[in-house]
């Protein structure tokens, strides 16, 4: 999450901090433009005549304007801005189409009001909306720009591919598409489907302060697709304005080639300080993903977000902000999801057994996995109920082929147990798999089977995972099994039951076990670290068994490449573009090698001596890295703003990190 800074205030701030509270008739405020064209543009807010100015006077942003007080979207400190202390100043930052009006407010909060009760998700005093300096007029956005938040998905069907946006007001929209950005002579149209304040289960989401209109959403296919072929692709209609035209690339069922991107817990990131802690390090996973697909020119390739998906928690908005920033790559290649904690949990979900109290709480904000349901569409069309009147909960597990490869979805937060539909779903997809076609079968799910960090907590789930999933695993020869949940990268051996098998490097025989991967490092910036930090002093140190070869403490993703003979799995620092460990597994199930530094690795006999070994698709990467990072940053520039959270707070306060996962 971009930070929040809670308030550390000096022993003599109320001696120079004057008392005396300006009239809002006294304070100009001012707004330009006052239309935006597009989600990701930028409006200035300007003020002046602020008299004794305090580090404690605040802008608040509102949407709609008829938002109460303490119902803002987010805020930044007047102190933010260079000439704040001659009590006139200017702030620019971008917004996102809320579909409705903006507008804006300046208070005076001071330090007797602080009240320690009533805090953001850092446990940090929220700013006091008693003393209103000035209103702005209200922003809006330009009408006729066209549908937003695009993003794809594949179906049930290698010749289709899945488009979803959102309107303001559901009006009949479409999808045109063609082999070129002349001839999009192919039209379809799209369902439309929306859910109110209504079907959320809790708080915030269905308070004033967490909801706020979702809009319409659009759900359209583009049918009988040529294998393996880039198309090009725009939506809307002429009534209501067209998108820009987007391209990607379609799935070839012959391929011997997969590639995708894959990691958990990414969330999304704000310009702006709110009431929860959002993750400034989506955006570089954004960036390195987007320099990877821009490099693989005409190969089909899809994203794998395997759970905690915007962190939004019931603050709608942050929906919005999250599409609005992977858009750049959700629009080029399929973005698929399963479902994670904070995306469902509430206290009255439906399967809640009586061992898994310390598992099962409040993590999804009161959503109840219904933005989650309504906003993705992931192929097989398997849903849970609520138990309540809200929407069925979709994309909860399912499956489909990517070249050479079996990708399947399960749920950790709905029941999984022998009985239940998703135990039969995994056991009856695992062994119809037809590995002459798909050699290799990768499993993904939120909270991990196996990790060495929050041991306790999830440790009933675990065990009954091991019992339970385990053993489909093993008799099915799952190759991979890859986890978020934990803030980390972590490799393990090809295992079972807690014990490493035989890698077969010494020349003994080898045995056909999973590798289980946990990948929950994308952006959510709590993590259990494996050696003390500085800037995490309490934080729990977790020891390495021999099970574990690789733990990495860098934000990243993973990078899948697979042929019909071999399946590489290569793990990306946010820090710097590289592969810092890797994978490599035969289509027989032989484990060759895994490579790396930071914690451990094993050098195979397949010429890998330790170190960092490029895959496949980084010689693709060194030609266009330059220009797509240059691009990227742009888009994101535009979106998030350096008016950032180091200006939008007082320079002394210290981010707190207290949310575990």
């Amino acid at each position: 999450m971009s930070p929040l800074y809670p308030l550390i205030l000096f022993p003599l701030l109320s001696s120079f901090l004057s008392p005396s509270l300006s009239s809002s008739s006294q304070v100009s405020i001012s707004i330009s433009p006052k239309t935006l064209s597009k989600s990701g543009d930028s409006v200035r807010v300007q003020w002046s005549n602020i008299d004794s100015p305090s580090q404690l006077d605040w802008l608040g942003i509102y949407s709609p304007p008829d938002s109460s007080h303490d119902n803002f979207i987010g805020y930044f400190f007047l102190s933010s801005s260079p000439t704040w202390q001659s009590g006139s100043g200017n702030l620019s930052f971008p917004l996102v189409n809320l579909r409705s009006d903006y507008d804006f407010r300046i208070f005076r909060w001071t330090e007797n009001e602080i009240d320690r009760k009533h805090v953001d998700h850092d446990h940090n005093p929220l700013p006091g909306t008693k003393h209103l300096l000035s209103r702005s007029e209200k922003l809006s956005f330009k009408s006729g720009r066209g549908p937003e938040q695009v993003h794809l998905a594949f179906t049930d069907r290698w010749d289709e591919m899945r488009v979803m946006f959102l309107t303001d007001d559901g009006k009949e929209s479409f999808v045109k598409y063609g082999v070129s950005k002349d001839r999009m002579d192919h039209v379809a149209a799209t369902l439309v489907e929306r859910y109110e304040r209504e079907d959320m289960c809790d708080s915030p989401a269905n308070e004033s302060v967490g909801w706020r209109d979702p809009g319409y959403i659009h759900d359209g296919v583009m049918t009988n697709l040529k294998k393996g072929k880039k198309y090009y692709y725009k939506v809307g209609s002429d009534s209501v304005g067209w998108s820009i035209t987007h391209s990607f690339v379609s799935r070839n069922e012959d391929s011997g080639e997969t590639i995708a991107f894959l990691f958990g817990d990414m969330g999304t990131a704000t310009p702006y300080s709110t009431f929860l802690r959002t993750q400034e390090e989506s955006i570089s996973t954004m960036k390195w993903i987007l320099r990877d697909i821009e490099a693989l020119g005409d190969k089909p390739a899809f994203v794998s977000h395997i759970g905690d998906i915007s962190y939004a928690r019931g603050y709608s908005w942050l929906w919005d902000t999250f599409f609005t920033q992977i858009e750049p790559v959700a629009s080029k290649v399929a973005y698929h999801v399963c479902i994670g904690n904070h995306e469902y949990d509430w206290p009255l979900q439906p399967w809640k057994p009586d061992w898994s109290n310390s598992i099962y709480g409040t993590d999804g904000g009161g959503e109840c996995g219904v933005p989650y349901s309504l906003k993705f569409n992931m192929p097989g069309n398997l849903s849970e109920p609520t138990g309540t009147h809200a929407p069925a909960t979709r994309n909860v597990f399912y499956s489909f082929d990517m070249g050479v490869v079996h990708f399947v979805y399960i749920s950790t937060e709905t029941n999984f147990l022998p009985g239940s539909s998703q135990y039969d779903f995994i056991k009856h997809d695992l062994e119809s798999v037809d590995r002459k076609k798909t050699p290799f079968v990768v499993v993904q799910g939120h909270r991990p089977m196996y990790t060495t960090s929050n041991e306790l907590r999830d440790a009933p789930l675990r065990e009954r995972m091991l019992k339970h999933l385990e053993p489909l695993f093993v008799e099915n020869k799952v190759t991979l099994a890859l986890w978020g949940h934990v803030h980390r990268y972590e490799r393990f051996c090809p295992v079972k039951n807690l014990t490493c098998g035989s890698m077969g490097l010494n020349g003994e025989d080898w045995e056909e076990l999973p590798v289980h991967v946990v990948i929950g490092m994308a952006g959510q910036d709590w993590q259990p670290i494996w050696e003390p930090r500085a800037d995490h002093p309490t934080d729990p140190i977790f020891p390495q068994p021999e099970r574990s070869l690789y733990r990495g403490g860098e934000f990243g993703y993973t990078r899948l490449v697979a042929t019909k003979e071999k399946l590489t799995l290569s793990y990306v620092g946010n820090h710097d573009g590289e592969v810092h460990d890797k994978v490599e597994i035969l289509a027989s199930g032989r484990v060759l090698s895994g490579g790396g530094g930071g914690g451990g690795g094993v050098d195979g006999d397949a010429g890998v001596q330790g170190g960092v070994m490029e895959s496949t698709l980084s010689w693709y990467v060194k030609g266009v890295s330059v220009l797509v990072l240059g691009a990227f940053i742009g888009y994101v520039l535009g979106f998030i703003s350096r008016a950032r959270k180091e200006g939008a707070s007082l320079k002394g306060w210290t981010p707190v990190k207290s949310d575990a996962i």
